[in-house]
């Protein structure tokens, strides 16, 4: 796909990383809404140096920014998957430049395109972290947004999970347990929060 140059545009830069200064391309779109640097900054620190080597999947990926950084912070391969013909457009164009190698990028409805996917990651059976960052329920048509995340969430199984992240409205309470997995911990950033999910200990 070619994007299209007339869109008025944003840029953030890879952290850390063999990318470290990188720029990644946003287009100024109301469905698009870039992670504010201090949670990106907080997602990695969390999960620190334990992503070597780890498959990434960033669900609701926009221009690729959490995922990019996770190639540039040594991810095994990661996995984008975008709606928004505009934020693919980008996606594809930030790839291209950053880490062609190692990413894929997969167009059309994410909970459709998910389960190909993790179809996928199953049989490499590599451990593999899940970010979501689902459009906020506030936006016209998104009212059962979480429902069908946590739908999803609950398909992961633990044997292929490493963790599995979601970014979402400050105030929403998310569960304790999704399927296989349970909350460790919710950090609040403004209206944003991050939840964070590993599988139940034995």
């Amino acid at each position: 796909m070619k994007r299209d140059t007339n869109i008025k545009t944003f840029t953030t830069n890879i952290i850390a990383g063999k990318y470290k200064g990188k720029k990644i391309e946003i287009p100024d779109i109301s469905t698009t809404r870039s992670s504010k640097s201090i949670l990106k900054e907080s997602f990695f620190n969390t999960v620190q140096f334990e992503i070597m080597d780890k498959n990434f999947v960033e669900v609701f990926a926009g221009s690729g920014s959490i995922g990019l950084e996770a190639l540039s912070r040594g991810a095994n391969k990661c996995y984008f998957m975008e709606q928004n013909k505009t934020a693919f457009k980008f996606l594809e164009a930030n790839i291209k430049v950053i880490d062609p190698d190692n990413a894929q990028a997969i167009y059309g409805d994410s909970f459709e395109n998910f389960k190909n996917v993790y179809s996928v990651l199953k049989k490499q059976g590599i451990k593999t972290y899940f970010y979501f960052d689902p459009p906020f329920a506030i936006r016209e048509g998104m009212d059962d947004i979480y429902d069908k995340t946590l739908a999803l969430i609950e398909m992961i199984e633990p044997d292929i999970c490493q963790m599995v992240a979601v970014e979402h409205m400050t105030g929403l309470e998310l569960p304790e347990n999704i399927g296989a997995l349970e909350k460790v911990k919710s950090k609040k950033f403004g209206k944003s929060s991050m939840t964070y999910y590993l599988p139940k200990e034995d």
